[in-house]
């Protein structure tokens, strides 16, 4: 009874799902299980290959499982689903012809709204990040890290009620990294937004999320689940010289050095 309630206020639910890529003699996800609560934060982490872009893919309505269901805000059709998701895929997918500001504009534009007042909707979220001074550039004539930010400011604009992130902040320098997740966690904090974050990254996923979840094994499925802080307004050095962090940090750490070793 208890878990037909909370899939019942779930935005998300994933239950039994199997995929199997075409051509390939195995799934790649097998009886995956994930249910994410309306405004949660969840993140997924595990090593490179595992399944955790294809279980994103599944989710966001651009994969179909072969059997199991998906269910994003009551939705299983894999349009609606797509309706109902912003998604940052892997790489920034920045339209070249573009300048930066009218690219994190395009979900603006999508919907009808005209082009100044898209730029105009939008141009505190490029000021907020440090990218007023290259918002006229084209995508060539910005680096990596720059390009990686305006496609995720391109996603926060979209202000869909499901927010899919692959490694929204994997381009990133260190210091550029860390300042991202404490301006996102600052952003999203007073969003009813349901997030689903990608990332290797484990102190990322902590900070960013209110549940981490180990995607291991081949099939992958759910290995293993720790809290995360989003939730804690203390700043991220204080939660990452937090001793609790700390210990659920080396959960995952020997979760994840635990999938490795049965890969050998």
């Amino acid at each position: 009874m208890e878990s037909t309630r909370v899939e019942s206020e779930a935005a998300i639910v994933v239950s039994d799902a199997v995929y199997t890529p075409e051509g390939a003699p195995a799934p790649v996800l097998d009886r995956l299980h994930v249910s994410i609560r309306t405004g949660e934060h969840v993140a997924m982490i595990g090593r490179s290959g595992c399944g955790k872009t294809t279980a994103l893919s599944l989710i966001a309505g651009l994969l179909s499982a072969d059997s199991g269901t998906v269910r994003v805000l009551g939705h299983t059709v894999a349009a609606e689903r797509v309706r109902s998701c912003a998604l940052m895929p892997q790489g920034d997918s920045l339209l070249p012809w573009l300048s930066l500001i009218d690219n994190v504009a395009m979900p603006l534009r999508n919907r009808g709204v005209a082009k100044a007042e898209a730029r105009e909707q939008v141009r505190p979220l490029v000021e907020q990040w440090g990218l007023d001074s290259v918002a006229r550039r084209r995508p060539h004539e910005l680096s990596g890290g720059m390009r990686q930010r305006a496609a995720l400011l391109r996603a926060l604009a979209a202000d869909k009620p499901v927010l899919l992130a692959d490694e929204p902040l994997g381009a990133l320098d260190a210091i550029t990294r860390a300042d991202g997740q404490a301006w996102l966690r600052e952003r999203l904090r007073d969003r009813e937004t349901t997030l689903v974050l990608v990332t290797h990254d484990v102190d990322e996923a902590l900070l960013l999320a209110d549940r981490v979840v180990v995607l291991a094994g081949r099939p992958a499925n759910v290995t293993y689940e720790s809290r995360g802080w989003f939730g804690d307004r203390r700043s991220r050095t204080e939660l990452l010289a937090d001793v609790e962090l700390a210990a659920a940090r080396t959960g995952l750490l020997t979760a994840l050095a635990a999938q490795g070793a049965m890969r050998r």
